[in-house]
């Protein structure tokens, strides 16, 4: 939590801007990833991938180095001091478990998922409102898109 002091200085940085100009903060460009297969080279590689695997709204393959595959969804990292204290945990295609994959045991990634999040921002559904109101609709809902 910041200061009053910090506060201040904030407020003194932003008194000549227009409030309105700085409501919206910038977002943060969105990687394509689909489709990715990262080189996990070195220990920086390997947690970098593992990071964008994290954020990555689709289904991603880990093969570990005994040849085994996990395919589901990263929902959850732990990082820790070394690739071996480090882990990620995953949601198995078609199973109710969950996995934990050590960063040391990851020989490949692959983002073989498709990206459900990918175009699905709040502009996109604000358009699609608009555009079926000038067509005359009425009781608008835009209804989800249905997951494979």
């Amino acid at each position: 939590m910041a200061t009053e002091i910090q506060e201040s200085a904030k407020l003194d940085q932003l008194s000549h801007l227009n409030p309105d100009d700085i409501e919206v903060a910038a977002g943060r460009d969105r990687e394509q990833l689909e489709g990715w297969v990262p080189e996990l080279a070195s220990e920086t590689e390997v947690r970098e991938a593992l990071e964008k695997a994290f954020d990555y709204r689709g289904d991603i393959t880990i093969t570990r180095k005994d040849g085994t595959q996990v395919v589901g969804y990263l929902f959850d990292r732990r990082s820790g001091y070394s690739l071996t204290d480090s882990f990620v945990r995953i949601i198995p295609v078609n199973e109710k478990t969950k996995v934990n994959v050590a960063y040391a045991d990851i020989a490949a990634l692959a983002f073989t998922g498709r990206d459900t999040a990918a175009g699905k921002t709040f502009e996109a559904w604000v358009a699609k409102y608009w555009a079926k109101k000038a067509a005359g609709e009425q009781n608008i809902q835009i209804e989800p898109e249905k997951l494979d």
